[in-house]
């Protein structure tokens, strides 16, 4: 008989950013999520948010998610579809998918340590490596330390790298484009994101003076749920357009595509609900001749990239991996060597959590930069 889940636990982790992401991003936030079966397996998998609504996920993880799993097989397909329909009265995407993720994460765990398989060899290891290029969230960099960070990744050997822009003034940010690709030379790749922060008339602006800079895409420069801004954009832009990182749905995705209104998408494991809608996505995006990029947290979406028939880059920021900001207790799941992710081979997701923090307690390890919070 198939094993059947018995309950789950949560545990939030808060914990400060070794270089601050700006005053609306000093920290990110890691809610740990295990899993219980009746034949006395256990996953292990996670919810992430880097500002807003940690305390939220949590909730729908033990009030509203928890108590409905029970019972229910332990089967990540067979509880995300029945997840979703329940708790789509709470809005389809955002913090309910990204709740959805810690259970869906610890189901994928689950059924890898049973098949004594990493998740990336369950699903079928198709890429050897992949790229990895050097991000950062440095818009409130100064240009030397822009500048700097450049340098640095020039040294450890990306061969693209990604800025912010969306200064208040246009000429600003042509500096910083201009001197990090002064860095960069002709033959890197650079990309610029503008996290939602123009409209329509000033991204074209933008583009008349940037695009002379060699650029491999822009991100998100208008509100992420603006289709019609973008299906406008992408058909005049002289640049691929990116997106997705704001797209929480397999729906919005698909309506993004048939309005050709993206080159590039750009979905996050865990905002859309974890591996289960991350493959349908991909596989979407496939039948489509769309790429993909995932966004941010490498040492998930670095796995599921090489599982995936064509090959994707990975975004690294600077200084941002669970195992460079601490909470891992163990060794990384992956690893980055010359700007190339390999898996490490490790069980299930290989995320073993730093367990300092007690069911009750807050704690705040100082020489960690580190604060627990289970409240």
């Amino acid at each position: 008989m198939p094993a059947r889940i018995t309950g789950l636990s949560t545990r939030l982790i808060t914990v400060p950013l070794l270089r601050s992401w700006g005053v609306e991003a000093p920290e990110n936030h890691v809610i740990v999520t295990e899993l219980a079966t009746d034949n006395g397996g256990t996953g292990h998998g996670f919810s992430w948010t880097p500002t807003i609504g940690p305390q939220a996920v949590k909730a729908l993880l033990d009030h509203d998610i928890a108590p409905f799993i029970v019972g229910l097989e332990a089967n990540a397909e067979i509880v995300w579809d029945a997840l979703w329909k329940r708790l789509h009265e709470a809005g389809g995407g955002g913090l309910t998918t990204i709740a959805m993720a810690g259970v869906d994460l610890a189901l994928w765990d689950l059924a890898a340590r049973k098949a004594g398989q990493s998740v990336t060899g369950l699903l079928g290891q198709r890429q050897e490596s992949v790229e990895v290029y050097g991000s950062g969230v440095n818009l409130h960099y100064s240009l030397d330390e822009l500048v700097e960070q450049a340098k640095r990744w020039v040294a450890a050997g990306h061969n693209a790298v990604k800025i912010k822009v969306g200064k208040p003034e246009l000429r600003e940010d042509a500096e910083r484009v201009a001197a990090v690709r002064e860095v960069l030379g002709p033959d890197r790749l650079l990309m610029i994101d503008a996290n939602q922060r123009w409209d329509l008339a000033h991204t074209f602006r933008a583009l008349d003076v940037l695009a002379g800079y060699g650029l491999e895409w822009l991100e998100e420069p208008i509100r992420a749920d603006d289709l019609w801004a973008y299906r406008r954009l992408r058909k005049h832009s002289p640049v691929p357009i990116a997106l997705g990182e704001n797209v929480h749905t397999i729906y919005r995705f698909r309506d993004f595509i048939e309005a050709e209104a993206v080159d590039i998408i750009q979905p996050n494991i865990v905002r859309v609900g974890g591996i289960t809608p991350f493959r349908r996505i991909v596989e979407l995006a496939r039948a489509n001749s769309i790429r993909v990029a995932p966004h941010l947290l490498p040492e998930l979406s670095g796995q599921l990239a090489l599982t995936l028939a064509e090959a994707v880059s990975v975004e690294d920021v600077e200084d941002a991996s669970f195992q460079q900001l601490g909470i891992l207790g163990g060794p990384s799941p992956i690893s980055i060597r010359n700007s190339r992710l390999s898996s490490a081979g490790r069980p299930g997701l290989g995320f073993d959590f730093s367990t300092q923090a007690s069911a009750t307690d807050a704690i705040e390890s100082k020489g960690n930069h580190i604060e627990y919070s289970n409240s």
